[in-house]
């Protein structure tokens, strides 16, 4: 399954197409070799990862207060394409809305704020989070605490749409046939076993 955090690396910035790059080829190889072992590496957490995590539940509680109350749920998917994309909603709005929350650096948050819109770089999330809930719209919500909470509301997009689709779409063919060639390569290698809790002696 691709999630929605994915799909912004699969699509190209510029302009709104699948990606073929070194980052979109190392993630294909990344998500592969998580299906063909069912281990998923330990993910580096920055400071502004612990941030987020941290400035969450404060920007829903400044949100609900000021625009409409806020439900939090668990991970959704759809699969109505043949494969499965999910989402995380940091909230769901009434019977029609979402909320993407994302923390930001005071420099950020005055960008944004100048520019009227989410930045560009979120857009592919924002589009994937209404694609797979199928909800009319979601409040892209800024939060830098001492600034003012940013919030700015994302329409459905066919175009980014269309676009995730098709990314998500050849990542599937491309995790194929690696899988593919992979076991086809491997045949006569001795096989390793992976020991999950290490033991270091002092």
């Amino acid at each position: 399954m691709v999630t929605a955090s994915v799909v912004g690396k699969l699509i190209t910035l510029k302009t709104v197409k699948v990606a073929s790059n070194d980052e979109s080829r190392g993630l294909t190889a990344l998500l592969t070799s998580e299906r063909i072992t069912g281990h998923t590496d330990p993910t580096f957490v920055s400071d502004d990862m612990w941030r987020g995590i941290e400035d969450e539940p404060k920007a829903r509680a400044v949100y609900a207060e000021h625009y409409a109350p806020v439900t939090e749920v668990g991970f959704m998917t759809e699969d109505k394409w043949g494969f499965t994309i999910g989402y995380s909603p940091d909230g769901l709005v009434g019977d029609d809305g979402l909320i993407e929350i994302k923390s930001r650096r005071q420099k950020t948050q005055l960008t944004t704020i100048l520019a009227g819109h989410p930045p560009i770089e979120n857009m592919a999330q924002l589009q994937c989070g209404l694609l797979v809930s199928g909800r009319k719209w979601i409040d892209y919500v800024s939060y830098c605490a001492g600034m003012p909470l940013y919030v700015k509301r994302v329409l459905p997009d066919e175009r980014w749409q269309d676009a995730i689709v098709a990314a998500v779409d050849a990542f599937e063919r491309n995790a194929a046939e690696s899988i593919r060639i992979y076991y086809e390569s491997i045949v006569g290698y001795p096989k390793t076993e992976r020991v999950l809790d290490l033991e270091i002696n002092v």
